[in-house]
């Protein structure tokens, strides 16, 4: 018994083949007008399905993450800013770092794009299949203290290992709490060369100790961090300056 498009479709829906559903109708009309035979249109129709699967789970990944924005390397404007350390960022692009279970520390001032490096690093492990989560420093600190009042600790503790990357932006661009030294030491000392991290933070490595408020912490934490961490410096022009400085160039001439 032949079905017709309309039960055809059904059929796929009962199967959770919406990917063939959305490209049903195209195919058979490519086999109406002779484009392709049975075997091309089928094949067409398993790679729809295929790729539909792969977007959604692609976009399952990216929403799991914690990614506020898509970032693009192939955005950045390296002419910019020459003195960025593009050979050291494009390496760490391959993303050899990962598999390494090594990690990342970008220091320098505000607006050089040290984030924006960072969320694209972390979506491109995204696409190629890495658990990746990402948290601003103020933001982690607070998942803590809050999965500690509901006594889900553990739980939010064994999110954060399961990481492949854990990608922890902006550390000290807030004032952290007093706890937030132990708090980070757990952290890094628990994916110590297991898993990789990124962190990126305005304020030089021999300030931390000043701003954690605890030196006889920091010390271990950032002996872990530094054993097998590449430490890039962030140095050059300020990208907001040059964005507030075009938006204020478009006023006056607007005027």
């Amino acid at each position: 018994m032949t079905m017709s498009l309309p039960e055809l479709e059904r059929a796929l829906r009962s199967l959770r083949l919406s990917g063939m559903i959305a490209t049903l109708e195209t195919r058979a009309l490519q086999v109406a007008h002779h484009d392709m035979d049975f075997i091309e249109a089928f094949s067409g129709l398993v790679q729809d399905e295929l790729d539909r699967r792969r977007s959604r789970l692609l976009e399952r990944r990216f929403s799991q993450s914690g990614l506020p924005e898509r970032k693009d390397l192939n955005d950045f404007d390296w002419g910019y800013n020459p003195r960025l350390p593009r050979r050291d960022i494009l390496e760490l692009a391959t993303l050899k770092f990962i598999d390494a279970h090594e990690g990342a520390l970008f220091i320098g001032p505000p607006g050089l794009g040290k984030s924006h490096v960072a969320k694209a690093l972390a979506q491109l492990a995204v696409s190629r299949g890495y658990k990746v989560l990402y948290r601003e420093a103020h933001q982690l600190i607070d998942d803590i203290h809050e999965a500690r009042e509901l006594g889900e600790l553990r739980k939010y503790r064994q999110q954060l290992n399961n990481a492949e990357l854990l990608v922890i932006d902006d550390l000290f661009l807030r004032k952290l709490p007093t706890t937030a030294g132990d708090e980070l030491a757990d952290v890094i000392m628990s994916r110590y060369e297991k898993h990789s991290m990124i962190i990126t933070s305005n304020r030089p490595v021999d300030d931390w100790g000043k701003l954690l408020g605890d030196v006889v912490v920091v010390t271990p934490l950032l002996d872990r961090l530094m054993h097998h961490a590449h430490l890039l410096k962030f140095e050059g022009k300020s990208w907001r300056l040059k964005e507030a400085a075009n938006r204020l160039a478009k006023q006056k001439k607007s005027v």
